[in-house]
């Protein structure tokens, strides 16, 4: 991989492999907004959010613009209007709808939509053999992956808005959470590599890789539970000045926030709509604010995105016989769309159930620069002002994350499945 960590490498699959990738995640995001209506479809609950039609577009544009536009001679858009309806934030590719605007578009249809990727589907086919274009097949597919899990959540946060809370799948019955004893993975400080390290693909932000002094610590083997959150909320811990950052408690009393969002009483909204809270999954849908808060009434700390790094890899772990299993975990599969609710289960896999807040700024690494065009608008322009979360949650599509991936957030969102592990100074 070049210095600069371009986000145009990919892993060595043949072309049939490649095409393979390439149906199943058009299928699969296809899947996961079958249970949606039209109207569904279309609204928009919050500034952050965006409608699932919108997704469903927004992942087809993408292929239409960079790959069928500038690689298939003489190729005519689908809808030539549509691309300032379904850019999101590529100013190299001129005027678009405003984000908080998206959830104005009644027309397209659904179904509209639908056959826009049907044409851009068929359309990419014979591009799928080619080598030269694999990397950015590769980076369409995991910014798809991306959409996915935003789809998910998304939804999630809109059908939460409606008083019956509606369920998007009919679950009949919740799994019960796995309870398991928390036990520390201790590090003994040193330096640890961080970044992406092969030649598979990766996001621009992964690299490049360097070197990271880190002093002793241990991370837990667990992530704070339902139960262990209750109690916090018990002691009052949205109500102590001295627990929060000074923005993070100006937040909390400008917002009223007295719990996790999806919080009411003993239950939680899910996918399924209103269910039971089980005490021993992981709670989520926090804010780094809250997470950090947690932290400090806990007498912990969060771990930085270094430190979680050298644990997954299994660098110098004594309790690690090897790397983590990235696709191991809570994860989402094909298979189990629609059968139980998209929500943390609990264990000790490091990878699955919750994105995990980290201490760490979002921000460059050494020698970091974008790459050239429009892709190098994909990440680095946002590196102010969030932090840097790990792992994969309960939406991520399985073999989407990997020990250097950094999702990021500003410290107050909490729509996404966003949970936290403990770490601590040895």
């Amino acid at each position: 991989m070049a210095e600069a960590a371009l986000p145009l490498s990919a892993p060595d699959w043949c072309a049939e492999k490649r095409a393979e990738h390439f149906r199943d995640v058009r299928s699969l995001t296809e899947a996961l907004a079958a249970p949606l209506g039209d109207a569904d479809a279309t609204i928009q609950s919050m500034e952050d959010a965006s409608p699932a039609k919108w997704h469903l577009a927004h992942t087809t544009w993408f292929f239409e613009t960079f790959l069928l536009s500038e690689h298939v001679d003489g190729y005519e858009p689908f809808d030539p209007d549509w691309a300032f309806l379904f850019n999101s934030y590529y100013e190299s590719h001129g005027e678009r709808n405003a984000r908080f605007n998206r959830g104005m578009i009644s027309r397209p249809s659904l179904d509209e939509v639908l056959a826009y990727r049907a044409h851009v589907n068929a359309a990419m086919e014979p591009l799928l053999a080619d080598d030269e274009l694999a990397p950015l097949v590769v980076l369409g597919c995991a910014h798809e992956q991306q959409h996915q899990e935003l789809l998910l959540t998304d939804i999630k946060h809109a059908l939460f808005q409606n008083p019956l809370g509606p369920a998007m799948f009919d679950a009949a019955r919740d799994p019960a959470a796995k309870r398991c004893e928390p036990e520390w993975l201790s590090y003994p400080g040193g330096i640890a590599k961080i970044g992406h390290q092969s030649d598979g693909f990766a996001y621009d932000c992964e690299g490049p890789s360097h070197r990271a002094l880190l002093e002793p610590f241990a991370m837990r083997s667990t992530l704070v539970t339902n139960r262990e959150w209750a109690e916090f909320v018990a002691d009052g811990g949205y109500d102590d000045a001295l627990l929060w950052l000074s923005d993070g408690w100006a937040w909390v009393q400008e917002n009223d926030v007295q719990a996790p969002l999806y919080w009411r009483d003993g239950e939680q909204f899910t996918h399924a709509g209103w269910r039971a809270r089980d005490p021993d999954a992981p709670v989520t849908h926090i804010s780094y604010f809250e997470a950090d808060a947690f932290a400090t009434w806990a007498g912990r700390r969060l771990p930085t995105e270094f430190e979680w790094e050298a644990i997954a890899r299994g660098q110098d772990c004594p309790e690690c016989d090897a790397a983590f299993d990235s696709a191991a975990g809570n994860q989402l599969d094909a298979g189990r769309i629609g059968a139980t609710p998209v929500m943390p289960r609990g264990g000790t896999e490091l990878f699955g159930d919750c994105w995990q807040w980290t201490r760490s700024a979002y921000l460059p690494f050494p020698r970091f620069r974008p790459a050239e065009g429009a892709v190098g608008e994909y990440n680095g322009k946002f590196m102010s002002g969030q932090f840097v979360l790990k792992g994969a949650s309960c939406a991520t599509a399985r073999g989407h994350s990997r020990a250097s991936y950094r999702n990021f957030f500003y410290p107050h969102q909490r729509w996404q499945f966003t949970g936290l592990r403990l770490a601590k100074d040895i």
